[in-house]
């Protein structure tokens, strides 16, 4: 099931009943105050901040189910608030992960250092929630480490090694590229706030099980919307521009 809303999500998430969903991925709005064409930012001031999200995301914590996550996205504008609001919803101790999603993009000249990550905030409604470990490939050097065990084990010495899948993953994915105008993915869906396939799929494959209920309540491009429908995951989510809901459907047509 693949269900897309041209809605306000707060409309959207008044219809959906109480611990239905698995999995919510959002890529909130940043607070930039731009006007985007497609959609008109928020500006980065608490009070607005505050006001916007604070009933958004107690609907979020109430359409969760008790074993579900949420990820939410943004940059360091706003993310200090948001985690403010995050603990009060859903409690200082469900708090799991501040994922950096780090990235390189075109060079700029500043005062300052590069500002090339996204914060992707992670929370779960209970102690007990879906979580699946990615495994990722050894660095070389600890593959030469593991080697020189082994054979040091074969030669007489008391060596225990463990073979394992690899390394599990961190919170800090600089392993994702950021998507270029120029790129085939980006230019085939055309939404200046794309975000990669690969980044929510890694999120999904890690908090969702087949046949789970993923929710996007910011769905832009509907990323996420392709990313259920590749991964065989059902899906509702939402956006109030006309163009990213004729995109969401294209991007899942015959579905």
């Amino acid at each position: 099931m693949i269900d897309i809303r041209l809605s306000d999500n707060l409309e959207l998430m008044a219809e959906i009943e109480d611990n239905t969903v698995d999995l919510i991925y959002c890529d909130i709005l940043y607070g930039t105050g731009k006007d985007f064409g497609d959609y008109k930012d928020l500006k980065a001031k608490k009070d607005i901040i505050e006001t916007h999200y604070f009933p958004r995301i107690k609907e979020m914590h109430r359409v969760l189910k008790p074993t579900g996550s949420i990820y939410l996205q943004m940059d360091e504008k706003i993310n200090h608030w948001i985690r403010c609001i995050m603990d009060d919803v859903f409690g200082y101790d469900n708090f799991r992960n501040n994922i950096i999603w780090q990235y390189n993009r075109w060079t700029a000249t500043s005062k300052d250092f590069q500002k090339l990550h996204d914060c992707i905030l992670r929370y779960t409604k209970t102690k007990q929630f879906t979580f699946k470990i990615e495994y990722k490939d050894y660095t070389e050097g600890s593959k030469k480490r593991k080697e020189n065990k082994l054979h040091r084990f074969k030669g007489g010495e008391k060596y225990l090694v463990t073979e394992t899948k690899g390394v599990a993953q961190n919170d800090v994915w600089v392993d994702i590229p950021f998507l270029p105008p120029s790129c085939k993915e980006r230019k085939k869906v055309g939404y200046k706030t794309q975000k990669p396939k690969a980044l929510i799929e890694r999120i999904i494959k890690a908090s969702s099980n087949e046949g789970d209920l993923v929710a996007d309540f910011y769905a832009g491009s509907f990323t996420t919307a392709e990313v259920c429908k590749d991964l065989n995951r059902n899906f509702i989510g939402c956006d109030i521009s006309e163009k990213a809901v004729e995109i969401g459907r294209a991007r899942v047509a015959g579905f």
